[in-house]
């Protein structure tokens, strides 16, 4: 089969396609045949030799997430049949013409996406569902998404929505946040620099009617977070999930005692099979049906052929994406 190999560690000109041995579905696991598939910042990461991937998983050929259909069993697989629609996550593989996954760790697509959109659901959808799951989101509660043109910020901004809530995001640009209010966002805070960090506890206390946010996915991390902490309200919930803007920053720790907050870290790529499966299930459960009936949609910024994997790098790396940069394997979406 056709894959995606990282020769070695670099820019976006390590990427090469290359022919390797198709993998073979062990027990209770399902080979899919690849429609479509994404880039995410960890296949970035992986690529600079910064993020490898976990165990089990192939160390060369990355991607994390897959939509296509079922191409064969392995032994004690009964839960799909040849052909299903199914989509899900991995631990890398992905940007190849098939992958291995444990039949439970996938998720049926629903008949309304095509391909190209269902490429861009499981990392995103399933990462802000889990997120919000972690912060026991409720309805009516006030949710700040720090990158919210970011494929999980688009997904966590829909799903608030969705379910009742009010979601709120940051943005380095002004045309992002007009956008992301398409998708649910209620109102948004423009970041140009670092410094204007310092004005969204202000922000936090005139959209929230001085409550602060009950809610903040942090995908940022960095200045952000402590920016975060003097916004939240009473018995709040920071779940920190990336740190693209740094892994440093200066805490007010008394800010965390006096509001009681709960910070939770959290990671999908390096759990285990059995939490894994869970998140997905959970998805499938609560977020598919939402997909089926419209009410959430992925949002895709580019399509690039397989072939064109150093520029679909180049286009993730340029910051400039709203929502999810998606890779055709098969041919079936258009091609950029």
């Amino acid at each position: 089969m056709k894959a995606v190999v990282i020769t070695r560690s670099g820019g976006p000109e390590v990427l090469e396609i290359q022919d390797v041995p198709k993998p073979q579905p062990g027990p209770e696991e399902v080979l899919v045949n690849v429609r479509n598939t994404a880039l995410n910042r960890a296949d970035l990461l992986q690529r600079l030799g910064r993020y490898p991937a976990p165990p089990g998983a192939p160390q060369n050929i990355p991607g994390l997430e897959f939509a296509g259909e079922v191409a064969e069993l392995g032994m004690n697989a009964h839960r799909w049949q040849k052909g299903d629609r199914v989509m899900g996550i991995v631990g890398g593989g992905a940007h190849a013409e098939f992958v291995t996954a444990h039949q439970d760790a996938v998720a049926a697509v629903p008949p309304n996406l095509e391909w190209s959109g269902a490429g861009a659901v499981p990392e995103v959808f399933i990462t802000a569902h889990d997120a919000l799951q972690q912060a026991g989101f409720k309805a009516g509660e006030n949710v700040m998404v720090h990158a919210v043109g970011s494929g999980v910020g688009l997904a966590a901004t829909q799903l608030v929505s969705a379910l009742g809530g009010r979601a709120f995001g940051t943005s380095r640009t002004p045309d992002k946040i007009e956008r992301a209010k398409e998708f649910g966002l209620e109102s948004g805070f423009e970041v140009p620099e670092p410094i204007a960090l310092s004005r969204l506890s202000a922000f936090a206390e005139s959209v929230t009617g001085g409550r602060g946010f009950d809610i903040v996915l942090d995908l940022n991390g960095g200045p952000y977070f402590s920016a975060s902490v003097e916004s939240m309200a009473l018995r709040g919930r920071i779940i920190l999930i990336g740190g693209v803007a740094g892994g440093m920053t200066n805490v007010d720790l008394y800010q965390i005692l006096g509001r009681r907050l709960h910070i939770i870290g959290t990671v999908l790529r390096a759990r285990s099979l059995q939490e894994k499966i869970a998140a997905t299930t959970a998805f499938a459960r609560e977020v598919v049906p939402l997909l089926a009936q419209g009410s959430v949609q992925p949002v895709i910024d580019s399509i690039f052929s397989l072939e064109k994997i150093q520029d679909a790098h180049r286009r993730l790396e340029s910051n400039e994406t709203f929502g999810k940069v998606v890779l055709t394997i098969s041919g079936f979406a258009r091609k950029v």
